[in-house]
């Protein structure tokens, strides 16, 4: 078998093997130490798996993960999510479907300090979508609502998914931080804007409230001053280059303990809580990246990406970025959101490059269409998770998400044929 076969070959057992549920690392280590070790030898392969083991984590630039990721933890077991909540609410609870745009906003607001969509997932829906039941708005619109929020987790900076795009296309983690921005703000309004138009079609999903008095609106605030200092604080650093983006986590992370320490909103157990699921979850990131690093050697030497290219360049550059597309969507139907990521950036990314794309704005493009996977049938991982935590129908979930999800495909278009959306921050930075 030539090169290029057994890289087609191993694809397609990596995705057999996803398939079985056999965790994503472990089947991206499988297939790349095996393909390696056909094509080349087994020698080489057992002396690749040994040396990028320990060369793919031993990064200074991977120290970002633990420190964002212990930010977003300390906050979400201070009750931050709730809080933000009940100030979105206060402010705009008296708009027809306004707690559903406090819903879009908190999650949004939360995502800036937590870098997770199943953290928000959790945090925001356990308090929004019981409010929203209270106030007799529809299910559909209320969970919905929450869902398609959640979403921006991953692509509002801090983003443990964007980190590891930088990983593996050694592009800048600092500026691909900044370019989720712009693109975040976007989408976010785009999914509040959607809240309004279906009320605005359908006033029964949605009841009006009556307007919070001064004094609760303002009181609201005293628990969610947090959230833009250390916004500021990480991403202002960042952008301005006072300091690298660990520096960054690690200035997020000192403060948002002591916000906790301040109010004493943190409790030794809670504290411990956090440090635990901090390591579990970055010694989960570390595990995929040593696996995505072994599988995309192996795709490099298969000579599938050199052969991809020499196939795709010969048509317009933006039908390729079509094409990607349509392999991100149908790939959202089955596939979890890393595995997606990690195959298809050892595939794209240098086809990508060499059409002339930039690899900040082609991460953006991509982190925006495993939005859409997200909320894609009959995987949409953050819909199985926000019917578990609601107690609401998984059918009721996807039906109230699709809208939102149309606006997640309108944000994506939007930044694919306005690539400055994503790339000026950064752009500013170089």
């Amino acid at each position: 078998m030539s090169p290029e076969q057994i890289g087609l070959v191993g694809i397609i057992i990596l995705l057999i093997l996803i398939f079985l549920r056999l965790p994503v690392a472990f089947a991206l280590m499988i297939v790349g130490v095996a393909g390696y070790g056909i094509i080349r030898s087994p020698e080489a392969a057992l002396s690749k798996l040994g040396t990028d083991m320990f060369a793919s984590v031993y990064s200074y630039t991977l120290s970002v993960i633990p420190m964002f990721v212990l930010m977003g933890l300390i906050l979400g077991n201070a009750g931050l999510g709730r809080d933000l909540f009940r100030a979105f609410n206060a402010w705009l609870g008296h708009i027809r479907g306004g707690l559903a745009i406090a819903s879009v906003i908190s999650c949004a607001a939360f995502a800036a300090v937590s870098g997770s969509v199943i953290a928000t997932t959790a945090t925001i829906s356990a308090v929004a979508v019981p409010e929203m039941r209270d106030h007799n708005y529809k299910d559909s619109l209320a969970v919905g609502s929450v869902t398609a929020g959640s979403t921006l987790g991953i692509l509002i900076p801090p983003s443990s998914i964007l980190i590891v795009y930088g990983v593996l296309t050694e592009e800048s983690i600092g500026q691909l931080l900044i370019a989720g921005i712009l693109p975040g703000l976007l989408t976010a309004i785009l999914l509040a804007f959607t809240v309004w138009l279906q009320v605005l079609i359908n006033p029964n999903l949605a009841p009006s409230s009556p307007l919070s008095p001064v004094k609760e609106r303002l009181e609201s605030l005293k628990y969610v001053w947090p959230v833009p200092l250390i916004f500021v604080a990480t991403m202002g650093g960042i952008y301005l280059g006072v300091f690298t983006p660990t520096e960054g986590g690690a200035m997020g992370a000192f403060l948002a303990l002591v916000f906790c320490l301040l109010y004493r909103r943190l409790s030794k157990s809670a504290f411990s809580t956090s440090i635990k699921e901090t390591c579990e979850i970055v010694a989960m990131l570390m595990v995929i990246i040593i696996g995505g690093i072994l599988f995309g050697h192996f795709l490099s030497i298969s000579r599938i990406p050199m052969f991809m290219r020499e196939f795709m360049l010969d048509y317009p550059p933006l039908l390729l970025i079509m094409a990607i597309f349509a392999c991100y969507f149908v790939a959202g139907f089955f596939m979890d959101e890393l595995a997606t990521l990690i195959i298809f950036t050892s595939l794209f990314y240098p086809l990508v490059i060499a059409a002339g794309y930039d690899g900040i704005w082609y991460g953006i493009v991509s982190i925006l269409m495993i939005l859409i996977g997200f909320l894609t049938p009959p995987v949409g991982v953050v819909c199985l998770v926000a019917a578990g935590i609601t107690k609401i129908k998984v059918e009721t979930v996807f039906r109230g998400v699709i809208p939102f999800w149309i606006a997640l495909i309108v944000a994506t278009f939007i930044v694919i044929l306005f690539p400055e959306v994503a790339t000026y921050l950064p752009g500013l930075m170089r």
